[in-house]
């Protein structure tokens, strides 16, 4: 899949034996709205300088340097220079990940909540670990090439991991998981604050804010989330963009279009394409 445009450009193309998306993009100025992702995003900076924010905190990466963010965590990006930047990053489903690293036995890879210790990554093997992982993908080198490289990135990778992995569920109010709970159950309905309120037991201005405080984001904008990750799942299923946009609440399907554009900078057809090849 590709998208040109004066200012950026973008392809994507995705394996069907493993699920793994590669993709290959250059922004100026702004590139992504907050937004995050079921998989585990393994990736490296190109050419430029490439900001974006990723656990509350601010990162700066530039070639040379691996990028590597957990299922789950919310990110942006944007280009703080002229000229912008190009980055490559590899989509890596989680049950891939578990499958691929029970084979290898790196037991850390195996959970879901496994997460990093560090966003960015000074390390020139794990980068090279990545190149050649994305290139045999991305460029299509055949199975052999692919599984050997995807079996030294996950090694280089069960390095990275943090020891023990943080949990919402540990440190999170009560109030504000028993909302977090309820956006989940009814992600495709029209629930409104003061339901949220009434389930949290407090007031809707410090439901607001210690929700966000919480979760680095507002209620309204965690339910887009949700949203947007069970769309990529059911256009990669096959499903029709119109389809989607009622299974996940979103109001119809130019609502959905908007949405995931701006988290993704690509269109509903466009991913369902390039995951099914089946035109919209």
């Amino acid at each position: 899949m590709s998208n040109h445009r004066t200012d950026h450009w973008l392809i994507a193309r995705r394996d069907a034996e493993t699920g793994i998306e590669s993709l290959r993009a250059h922004f100026n100025g702004h590139a992504y709205d907050p937004h995050d992702h079921d998989d585990m995003l393994i990736g490296y900076t190109e050419q430029g300088v490439q900001r974006f924010q990723c656990h509350r905190a601010q990162h700066t990466s530039v070639p040379g340097r691996a990028i590597l963010i957990e299922p789950g965590a919310m990110h942006d990006g944007h280009a703080p220079q002229p000229g912008g930047f190009t980055y490559a990053m590899l989509y890596l489903p989680q049950n891939w990940v578990a499958g691929a690293a029970r084979k290898l036995n790196l037991d850390g890879l195996r959970s879901v909540e496994a997460a990093f210790s560090h966003t960015l990554v000074d390390d020139r093997y794990l980068v090279e670990a990545i190149q050649t992982a994305f290139h045999a993908l991305y460029r299509d080198e055949g199975r052999l090439a692919r599984d050997e490289a995807l079996d030294h990135l996950l090694t280089q990778l069960s390095g990275q991991l943090r020891d023990t992995p943080t949990s919402d569920r540990v440190a999170a109010p009560l109030a504000v998981l028993r909302v977090r709970d309820l956006l989940h159950e009814q992600m495709d309905g029209n629930i409104g604050l003061d339901e949220l309120a009434a389930a949290a037991g407090i007031d809707r201005f410090r439901l607001t804010r210690l929700f966000t405080r919480t979760f680095g984001t507002s209620p309204h904008a965690y339910l887009v989330r949700l949203r947007l990750r069970a769309a990529r799942r059911l256009l990669a299923a096959g499903q029709r963009p119109a389809q989607v946009a009622a299974m996940v609440g979103f109001s119809d399907q130019s609502h959905l279009g908007r949405w995931f554009h701006r988290a993704y900078r690509m269109t509903p057809a466009a991913y369902r394409q390039m995951c099914t090849n089946i035109p919209d």
